[in-house]
């Protein structure tokens, strides 16, 4: 975990002041580390009989077509509109300043899979949260979700209650 956390660097007053942005891009860079952290994320669901890993725009991507091969399993984008050609559902939830809309294809997931939910960082939880009840809307099952970050303060497990969460580093 401590070789993970160096290659994690922190950016003061980003997006805005008062914020401290966790970059994780030296860590995308660095094939060991990245290596690692696809591991330390997919290893909690094993056994758990993943077939489909759904993580959103945009390091969702990243780090949830890395867990999928490593499940080997298929992945599932969540976009933001407009990005998904064919029949889609739709959530538009809260933000701290304003809300957000994201997508998913309607047949993406049948009702008898088991999905694992996949992002980088969970702060306050709300857009994993809208994630969720897509994936919900859809019929499957959530096994769970896999972050490589957790903002503890930010409460966003409560959120997300009572689904299994595991995250990787926590500060």
């Amino acid at each position: 975990m401590r070789r993970l956390a160096t290659l994690i660097r922190d950016i003061p007053d980003f997006p805005k002041p008062g914020i401290v942005f966790k970059d994780i891009t030296p860590l995308l860079a660095d094939a060991g580390g990245l290596a690692l952290a696809v591991e330390l994320m997919a290893n909690p669901y094993r056994n758990d009989g993943i077939d489909l890993v759904v993580g959103a725009e945009s390091r969702g991507f990243i780090f949830g077509t890395a867990v999928a091969q490593a499940l080997s399993c298929g992945f599932i984008p969540v976009r933001k509109p407009g990005k998904l050609p064919a029949e889609r559902l739709s959530v538009t939830y809260q933000l701290e300043y304003g809300s957000d809309t994201l997508e998913i294809h309607a047949d993406a997931i049948g009702s008898s899979q088991r999905v694992l939910m996949v992002d980088d960082l969970l702060a306050t939880g709300g857009t994993m949260k809208a994630c969720c009840d897509l994936v919900e809307r859809l019929g499957a099952t959530i096994a769970g979700v896999s972050v490589l970050i957790e903002l503890e303060f930010l409460a966003g497990r409560r959120v997300l209650a009572p689904r299994r969460i595991e995250s990787v580093l926590r500060y």
